[in-house]
């Protein structure tokens, strides 16, 4: 069953075909797109597949994608999730986007901590990786804000539009208790 999980403001539910025109608007959308390394999809076709993929990943304990809800409201303002899910070595990446009328008012702060607590708690994860574009500044602010740790600097690690970017890499450890 799929996990749904509860914030002060927002629901982060499973992503449904109904979902589809509002991730493509948003996956289409160049201002989302800037540091996110990832070609702009550009049909509802192709964002069903996405949509049954993150559905079959989760049934194959490799990743976990959420649409992120305001409460009481219908449809999305973003996605979050986490991708390169081992079980085996307890890890996963996070990666999360927000349509940019929903920029600046602590909904990622919100939604990655939630994601987190679950990543820990409920996944059995002992890191959290997060791999971020050196560009992104909010992003690489609200990771360092939630205690994540920089490793490093990953060299040309994502192309964007043909480009090459240097990825920042960080991770959190969850903190043992006796």
């Amino acid at each position: 069953m799929f996990p749904i999980l509860d914030t002060e403001r927002l629901v982060l539910r499973e992503l449904t075909e109904h979902d589809a025109q509002e991730v493509l608007n948003c996956f289409s959308n160049p201002d989302v797109l800037r540091h996110y390394g990832q070609n702009p999809l550009s049909s509802l076709e192709q964002v069903k597949q996405i949509i049954k993929n993150f559905s079959k990943n989760y049934d194959e304990k490799r990743g976990i994608k959420w649409g992120i809800a305001l409460k009481g409201q219908e449809g999305i303002i973003g996605t979050i999730g986490f991708q390169e899910w081992s079980t085996e070595h307890k890890r996963a990446d996070i990666s999360y986007a927000l349509f940019p009328e929903s920029w600046g008012k602590g909904y990622a702060q919100e939604a990655v901590n939630r994601v987190l607590s679950f990543g820990f708690q409920e996944m059995d994860l002992m890191r959290i990786g997060a791999i971020v574009f050196t560009e992104n500044e909010a992003s690489n602010k609200l990771l360092i804000k939630l205690s994540f740790e920089k490793e490093g600097i990953l060299k040309n690690y994502m192309h964007q539009n043909g480009v090459p970017y240097d990825t920042n890499i960080f991770s959190l450890i969850k903190v043992k208790t006796s």
